[in-house]
């Protein structure tokens, strides 16, 4: 059995001295005395493996050096491979590799389509994806001539050695006469026999030059052919650009070049749609039948796409990004929308950057004779994507205007509403719930201008609405033929009334979105009449949801516009299903970057036919523009006393009888029912809640009691101003007394 030594021990025996035995007689040492050698006390020893030693530490220094070695060289590998220059060499290399192999393709389909019918079968089934009828028979029809016309060339190749033999036989003695032929009229003319044979040595000669001249120049036209085969596949996978985008050098694959049919169709390829890609592979031109000629439109160009059949135009919408992105745009920069012909979408694509210019001032900020005509007139708003004046009438149009906070949708309606104001028969009614002074600059033009957002300006903003509808009654219920102006009445951040909670006397909620509300059934009320009788009510609100803005008042627009959304859901409420569902895209502006961007769908703007809605970048005119143009508006129209709810609740007396001869005026009689109304809007705080009884309970106690005329009630002119004569007489004899 081998004995196994103790490490410490072995360690010990190794620490002891050895003495010099060569000074002893080895022979008369006694064994007890004699030392052992460690050396040979470890012979034959078995020492584990796993004893940590020197050996094992050599190991170990020279494992981590190997591995600090595999590390660098794993980094150089790793710094070679992502180098600019290995990336620019590889991308050289794979894009002069794809042009070869992408020119040999191409020549390879012209050789086949030359050689049989697939080109005609290929534009049959074009034809027919595309259902025209007539075409795809046109093209069976050329199929079936090409197949004939092949077949007879293929059998007359079965008696062509005959005819070739007997062409050759023919010639020969047809040369070799007129040779002759020749030789004999030299010899005449010369009058020497040898010239007989003249044209024919001539010809031997001609045929051995040509044939020295052949020998040279084969050797390196035979060395050249490759070469020159090479260049000519190189050039026409160029010309066809067959390399990958990425492979391309930095110039040609940056964005912003200009929109091509090849670019288009491979921007189409690559969508990801499966039957939309293997059409485009299977056709002729490889897709550019699908698309219309690419036109100039404004700051970029527009073209309709027709998709093949097994695509659809909601798979082709809902890839807008990555379309742009095949484009070489960003997003904001392709606009999607469906065509009237059936699978045609149209596709317009901005030229890079040119979004992000400014569009230029307002005329109605340049041109200073601005007028405007509330039934004929188109207000300026802007320029639509084409660059083309956006023009949008607002006759007898309920409007709404939605999007996020602080993108201008104050400015943007603000600027229809100083269009508008430049026709000096619009009267204007304004609420304005968020209180910055945004309208301020109305002081003057406006009859009623409340600015605030507390409960209490909602209150005063609910009952000018609904003030709006006893107006409207009243013009309802009018002699036919009557004329009324036209009333706009506006609400600013109307989400706040929708959102209030202020409850009236009567228990009713001012705000609220349930049918309950006393400002949306008054919103609900002149959406259902009131264009007829030209009240109508401009509405602009953030964050469209159903809790602050009710279907019911959103779907009574004829106009409705979006600037930049959160979400679809929220663009679907602001425009409608329709839109949205046709290419509207107010989510896809971009915050921030787009302000004044709008997108507006209804009748009030001209749209292209077909086309549910469009994208305008309204013109901005800024607070202190909107101040110099209300200027100049004031001077144009008659004073008007702007009320506010301020105004309305001081202190003061109300002096019930002048009002009355106030709102009469030069009238020589006036019913009850429209003197009322004209106190109301005189002052609404002190009788938007008259009744005819408390009319007539005032008039009653001066002597000028309504009487009826014509079958209904009228207060007299001459009566009212009888009544207020004998007061200030009255007053005038007071005043003595005292």
């Amino acid at each position: 059995m081998t004995e196994i030594i103790d490490l410490d021990e072995r360690r010990a025996r190794a620490r002891t001295p050895i003495p010099d035995l060569t000074k002893h007689d080895t022979a008369t040492a006694a064994p007890e005395d004699a030392v052992p050698d460690p050396r040979e006390a470890l012979e034959g020893a078995v020492i584990p493996s796993d004893i940590p030693g020197r050996g094992k530490t050599d190991a170990g220094r020279a494992g981590a050096r190997h591995a600090v070695r595999l590390r660098r060289a794993v980094g150089v590998t790793q710094h070679v491979i992502t180098h600019e220059r290995t990336r620019t060499g590889a991308r050289l290399m794979v894009r002069h590799s794809s042009y070869v192999a992408g020119g040999a393709g191409v020549l390879a389909k012209r050789a086949w389509d030359g050689r049989s019918a697939a080109r005609y079968e290929r534009m049959m089934r074009i034809a027919e994806a595309a259902g025209n009828r007539e075409d795809a028979m046109e093209w069976e029809e050329r199929g079936r001539a090409f197949r004939a016309a092949r077949h007879q060339r293929r059998m007359d190749l079965l008696t062509a050695p005959q005819r070739l033999a007997k062409g050759m036989a023919v010639g020969t003695a047809a040369t070799a006469g007129a040779l002759l032929g020749l030789g004999a009229l030299l010899a005449v003319a010369e009058h020497d026999p040898g010239m007989v044979i003249a044209p024919v040595v001539f010809t031997i000669d001609v045929v051995r030059w040509a044939v020295i001249i052949c020998g040279i120049v084969w050797g390196p036209a035979l060395w050249l052919a490759p070469w020159a085969c090479f260049l000519g596949l190189w050039n026409l996978g160029r010309l066809r650009g067959a390399a990958p985008r990425w492979a391309l050098p930095a110039r040609e694959r940056g964005d912003g070049e200009p929109i091509t049919p090849s670019i288009v169709v491979t921007a189409l390829r690559d969508l990801g749609i499966a039957p939309l890609r293997n059409s485009i592979k299977a056709m002729e031109d490889s897709g550019a039948a699908m698309l219309s000629p690419i036109v100039l439109a404004g700051c970029g160009v527009e073209l309709d796409i027709t998709l093949p059949s097994g695509s659809s135009t909601e798979e082709v919408l809902a890839r807008r990004r990555k379309l742009a992105e095949n484009l070489g745009r960003h997003e904001h920069e392709v606009h999607l929308s469906v065509a009237p012909a059936a699978r045609t979408v149209r596709v317009w694509i901005a030229d890079s950057g040119a979004l992000d210019e400014p569009i230029g001032p307002s005329p109605l900020v340049t041109d200073p004779d601005t007028s405007a005509d509330y039934a004929k007139g188109r207000a300026p708003w802007g320029v639509d994507l084409r660059g083309d004046a956006a023009l949008i009438s607002l006759y007898q149009r309920h409007m709404l205007i939605t999007g996020l906070s602080n993108q201008g949708k104050t400015a943007a309606i603000r600027a229809l509403a100083l269009w508008l104001a430049h026709d000096p028969a619009v009267r204007f009614w304004i609420g304005d719930l968020k209180g910055l002074g945004d309208w301020r600059m109305f002081d003057g033009i406006a009859e009623v201008l409340i600015e605030g957002p507390t409960d209490d300006h909602v209150i005063d903003v609910t009952e000018m609405v609904e003030a709006g509808v006893e107006e409207m009654n009243r013009r309802l219920l009018a002699p036919a033929g009557t004329p009324f102006p036209p009333l706009v009445i506006i609400v600013d951040e109307a989400q706040v009334a929708y959102g209030s909670g202020a409850i009236g006397p009567d228990k009713r909620p001012y705000g609220g979105s349930k049918a309950t509300s006393r400002y949306f059934q008054a919103v609900k009320k002149i959406h259902d009449q009131g264009r007829a009788v030209l009240v109508t009510i401009w509405e602009g609100t953030q964050d469209p949801t159903n809790e602050n803005l009710p279907k019911r008042s959103r779907e009574g627009n004829h106009i409705r516009s979006s600037l930049v959304l959160g979400t679809e859901s929220q663009a679907r409420m602001a425009l409608g299903d329709n839109a949205i569902d046709a290419g509207a895209a107010p989510h896809k502006l971009r915050q921030g970057l787009d302000k004044g961007t709008v997108v507006v769908a209804g009748d009030g703007v001209k749209l292209a036919p077909g086309q549910p809605a469009i994208t305008i970048r309204t013109h901005y005119i800024d607070g202190d523009e909107a101040a110099e143009l209300a200027d100049r508006i004031k001077d144009r129209r008659a004073g008007v006393d702007t009320r506010t709810a301020a105004d309305s609740g001081d202190d003061k007396p109300v002096d019930h009888l002048a009002d009355i001869g106030a709102v009469l005026g030069d009238a020589k009689r006036m019913r009850t029912d429209e003197v009322r109304q004209r106190l109301a809007e005189r002052n609404p705080r002190e009788y938007r809640t008259w009744t005819p009884a408390a009319l007539t309970r005032v008039l009653d106690d001066v002597d000028a009691a309504p009487y009826k005329s014509g079958g209904v009630m009228v207060v007299s002119s001459n009566h009212v101003r009888a009544a207020l004569d004998r007061r200030a007489t009255d007053a005038e004899a007071y005043a003595d007394r005292d």
